[in-house]
């Protein structure tokens, strides 16, 4: 063999090729058993997604969706409305991110979530110190909508307590960052909690 030839991964690890394949088998799985509101063409789900099947009716998924290892999308039991998580074309959600929904949250095109993100539109009441917080009901939250092209950093918490949170259209989100506001186009956001570091020329940006 050339040794100017990088060998393909799956030839370096035989191995590798059962979870692709555990990938692609659950993928046609969910395509063929869970009611989704809606479901693109050539999604690739890892194996270990997770959704409940019941509020599966409740999420829409576009064309070329990537779901990593240990993503969750979750729909909690009082979610309002007839559908609460929509995840439009060209999305990626790195491994163990967690998009937890009671109103609707939005994903547009193209936008691209590092490894351990979570997103959430509501929260947990904790008021009554004589009940577990875990009994105790969700917070009526807000909605979230992420515009095209933004780019969600590794470990970055988008939440949202009431109203709506919009990040506008090519947002960069540092690593970390704990987003609780609106944040406008072509923003580098950075800090908890959040704030602009830096505005992208709109000159500059290219538009795909």
């Amino acid at each position: 063999m050339d040794p100017r030839t990088k060998p393909s991964a799956h030839f370096e690890d035989p191995l590798g090729l059962f979870p692709l394949g555990l990938s692609k088998l659950f993928t046609l799985w969910l395509r063929a058993t869970y009611p989704f509101a809606s479901l693109g063409r050539d999604l690739s789900v890892h194996y270990t997604f997770l959704v409940n099947r019941a509020m599966a009716r409740r999420i829409k998924l576009g064309n070329s969706v990537i779901m990593g290892k240990d993503v969750w999308l979750n729909i909690v039991s009082d979610a309002t409305g007839d559908l609460n998580i929509v995840i439009d074309d060209n999305c990626c959600l790195g491994a163990r991110s967690w998009i937890s929904a009671k109103n609707l949250i939005h994903l547009e095109r193209d936008v691209n979530l590092g490894p351990s993100v979570l997103i959430m539109d509501h929260g947990h009441a904790y008021e009554n110190p004589n009940m577990p917080i875990s009994k105790q009901p969700t917070t009526p939250g807000g909605k979230i909508r992420i515009e095209r092209g933004c780019r969600i950093g590794q470990g970055a918490a988008i939440l949202c307590s009431g109203r709506e949170l919009v990040l506008g259209r090519n947002c960069v989100v540092a690593p970390n960052a704990v987003v609780v506001r609106s944040h406008p186009p072509n923003s580098v956001i950075s800090g908890n909690p959040s704030r602009v570091i830096e505005q992208l020329d709109p000159s500059l940006v290219i538009s795909v």
